[in-house]
């Protein structure tokens, strides 16, 4: 189903801005996007993909280099941007990933850093470039990736589930920084997600733990994901849908963990 997005104040097509865009949730936000009218400006590191995606969806699509981590070149890809995508109507803070499942005194360092420095760094680094803008045009909408680990704690959760903590409360916290502003911040947190290449990196390549992840259920696809976003992007200027939490019916919730010994 195609929606009817808020039309910009220019009244030219809206543009939109994808970080992560290159697979997965991104490349599936960046499809559905293009298909209900938008510009996208696809940002990822690997080029590659991000040139294959605009050899499937056309000109819509703008293509740019971008590693999040670099707070600078986040900042340089915004302002720099062709003065007809300069106007961003949508940021999607999508980039982000897992490495690893074990306890936490076993992690790697090197894990840790990585998450802190794509999926807080990152995302802050984007927020920052884009709501000056926004804020001045009196119109936008931030729509954050989070997970539901940024609110549900399980084993071997740790640092990505503290980075989607941050993406939570960042979120909220800019509701109440932009009130008055007309700019719009959403949260969409998921559960369980596959077809994309989320659990294969957190496992590092171990095509046997993605699949046992998956067994015998049915979880949510990247698809499901950027319908949500179409639809939060969709409502009314004068609707914010502040945090939307989104899992499979076959996941629900856990009882607490009890040691005995």
């Amino acid at each position: 189903m195609t929606v009817e997005q808020p039309a910009p104040s220019s009244g030219t097509a809206p543009v939109a801005l994808v970080t992560g865009a290159s697979a997965g949730f991104g490349a599936a936000i960046t499809r559905r996007l293009v298909a209900d009218g938008y510009r996208v400006v696809a940002a990822a590191r690997r080029v590659e993909r991000l040139d294959a995606l605009r050899a499937e969806l056309g000109d819509a699509v703008h293509p740019v280099e971008l590693d999040v981590r670099d707070a600078r070149a986040v900042h340089a890809v915004v302002d720099g941007l062709p003065e007809d995508l300069a106007e961003l109507d949508v940021v999607v803070g999508n980039a982000g990933l897992a490495l690893g499942m074990g306890p936490a005194q076993e992690a790697s360092w090197a894990d840790w850093e990585q998450m802190i420095d794509t999926n807080v760094r990152g995302l802050a680094a984007t927020v920052h470039a884009v709501l000056p803008g926004m804020v001045a045009r009196g119109r936008g909408h931030v729509v954050v990736i989070g997970s539901v680990a940024g609110t549900y704690p399980y084993p071997g959760g740790h640092v990505y589930g503290g980075s989607k903590a941050f993406a939570h409360q960042l979120a909220l916290a800019l509701r109440s920084d932009l009130h008055g502003t007309g700019v719009r911040v959403t949260t969409i947190e998921a559960g369980m997600v596959a077809g994309t290449e989320f659990s294969s990196i957190r496992f590092g390549g171990d095509a046997s733990r993605v699949e046992a992840t998956y067994r015998d259920m049915q979880p949510l696809t990247a698809e499901d994901i950027a319908e949500t976003v179409a639809w939060v992007t969709a409502q009314p200027a004068h609707v914010n849908v502040n945090v939307v939490e989104v899992m499979p019916t076959t996941q629900s919730f856990a009882p607490f963990q009890v040691h005995r010994g």
